[in-house]
C-alpha cells in the first residue's frame, strides 16, 4: 500500500480518432513503481448533466432507453451532454426538456462524480428538480428512443436499495438525493 502517492509523469501524448461524443488521447505515463512506460487510452469529452426530476405527486420522472454497450434498456434518469457553450444547469434543464419534455424553475445543485476515471476525463454533474411539470414535447436526437416513466418516490428508493438500476449516474444522483434532500419532500 501507497503510504504517499506519488504522481505519474507524462512522458508524451498523441491523439487518436476523433468519435462521435469523445476525442482519444494516448499517454504515456511512467510507473513511479517500476519506471516502466505505459500506454494509457484516454477518452477527452464535455462535462454531462443528470436530473432528478420531482413532480408535484411526488413522482420522480424516469427514461427508459436501449444502451449499446449492455445491449438492452435501462431506466435511468434524464441526462445527457452539457453543450460546450452552455453552463451545467442550463444543460441539465435542456436535456430534462429534450427527453421527457418536462421543466421546471426550482433547481438544485447535488454535486458531481467521474463519470469513468479509469479512462474519462470529464464529470456528471447531478441536479434536482422540485415541481417538474411538462412544458413541452419530446425533442429527441435521430439516435434516440425514449419512454418517459413516472414512478413514485417511495417506489425509486425501494428499488435503488435493492440495486434495480443498472446506470451509474443514476445510482450516484439516487444516493446525493436520499442523502442530502428526501427530508425537504
Amino acid at each position: 500500500m501507497l503510504s504517499r502517492p506519488v504522481k505519474w509523469e507524462k512522458e508524451k501524448s498523441e491523439y487518436g480518432p476523433e468519435l462521435r461524443l469523445f476525442r482519444v488521447r494516448f499517454d504515456w505515463l511512467i510507473n513511479p513503481r517500476t519506471g516502466s512506460s505505459e500506454q494509457m487510452t484516454i477518452l477527452e469529452g464535455p462535462d454531462s448533466a443528470n436530473v432528478v426530476a420531482i413532480t408535484p405527486a411526488r413522482e420522480m420522472v424516469f427514461v427508459r432507453q436501449f444502451r449499446v454497450g449492455i445491449g438492452q434498456y435501462t431506466l435511468e434518469l434524464p441526462g445527457g451532454i452539457i453543450e460546450q457553450e452552455e453552463d451545467k444547469r442550463t444543460g441539465a434543464a435542456r436535456e430534462l426538456r429534450e427527453e421527457t419534455g418536462y421543466g421546471g424553475s426550482d433547481w438544485t445543485y447535488l454535486g458531481k462524480v467521474a463519470s469513468n476515471p479509469v479512462f474519462m476525463d470529464s464529470y456528471v454533474h447531478h441536479f434536482l428538480l422540485r415541481h417538474a411539470q411538462i412544458t413541452s414535447t419530446q425533442q429527441l436526437d435521430s439516435g434516440e428512443e425514449v419512454e418517459v416513466v413516472l414512478l413514485q418516490m417511495e417506489e425509486v428508493e425501494k428499488r435503488w436499495r435493492q440495486g434495480g438500476f443498472l446506470h451509474p449516474h443514476t445510482v450516484t444522483a439516487l444516493q446525493l438525493f436520499f442523502q442530502q434532500q428526501r427530508n425537504s419532500f
